[in-house]
C-alpha cells in the first residue's frame, strides 16, 4: 500500500477529488492531509472524508524536521501538492526525491514562478490573449514551478473568455487528469 499525503492551503477541492478517486483503491491510500493554514477549508473536507488532517506552521515547513516527523508517523510514501501556497523546503525535497508532485494551472514554463498561482495565472493568460491554456503536473525542486514536467494538457480559449472562464476550463482538466497521473506514477513505482 502506498500512502499519500496531500498538502493544501485552501478550500481543498482538488484534495477532495483526489481522495475520492483513491477511496476504493486497494494499493493507494490518501493517509493524511497537511495544511499551512488552520482555517483552510480543506480540513472540513478531510473530516467529511474521514482522513486525518493537521496544520503545521511556516516555521515547521522551513525547518523540515517537524513535517518529516509527521510524514514518518503516517508512513507517507508520496506527497501531492493541491493548492499548497508555500515553498517546499530543501529537507523535504531531499527526503522525498521525485516523490513530491504539484499541479500548476498553466502550460509551464509560461506563467509560472513566485506569485503565479490561481486567478493571477488566469488573469495573465487572458491579458496576453492566449489561444490556449492548460495544466502542468511536475515534480518539485528548489525553484518555483521549475521541476521536471510529468504531464501537460491544454484547453482552447475563446477571445471572450474571462479569467473566471479560464479557471473553470483549467479546473476541469485538473479534476480529470491529476488523480490519474498520480496513480500512474505510483503504479510505475511498484
Amino acid at each position: 500500500m502506498k500512502n499519500i499525503a496531500i498538502f493544501a492551503s485552501g478550500t481543498g477541492t482538488n484534495a477532495e477529488n483526489i481522495a475520492e478517486y483513491f477511496s476504493k483503491n486497494e494499493k493507494i491510500n490518501v493517509a493524511l492531509i497537511v495544511s499551512n493554514r488552520l482555517k483552510a477549508g480543506v480540513h472540513e473536507r478531510a473530516a467529511r472524508l474521514h482522513i486525518p488532517s493537521i496544520t503545521l506552521s511556516k516555521a515547521d515547513f522551513e525547518a523540515g524536521d517537524p513535517v518529516l516527523n509527521v510524514l514518518q508517523e503516517y508512513h507517507i510514501d508520496f506527497i501531492v501538492l493541491a493548492g499548497f501556497m508555500s515553498k517546499i523546503s530543501d529537507p523535504l525535497i531531499q527526503a522525498f526525491p521525485e516523490k513530491i508532485v504539484n499541479i500548476h494551472p498553466s502550460l509551464l514554463p509560461k506563467y509560472g514562478g513566485k506569485g503565479m498561482y490561481g486567478i493571477h495565472v488566469h488573469e495573465a493568460v487572458v491579458a496576453a490573449r492566449e489561444k490556449e491554456s492548460g495544466i502542468t503536473i511536475h515534480y518539485i525542486n528548489e525553484h518555483y514551478d521549475e521541476g521536471a514536467i510529468i504531464f501537460q494538457t491544454s484547453c482552447k480559449l475563446l477571445p471572450t473568455d474571462t479569467a473566471e472562464d479560464v479557471a473553470t476550463k483549467v479546473h476541469t482538466l485538473e479534476y480529470t487528469h491529476y488523480p490519474r497521473i498520480i496513480e500512474q506514477l505510483l503504479t510505475q513505482e511498484a
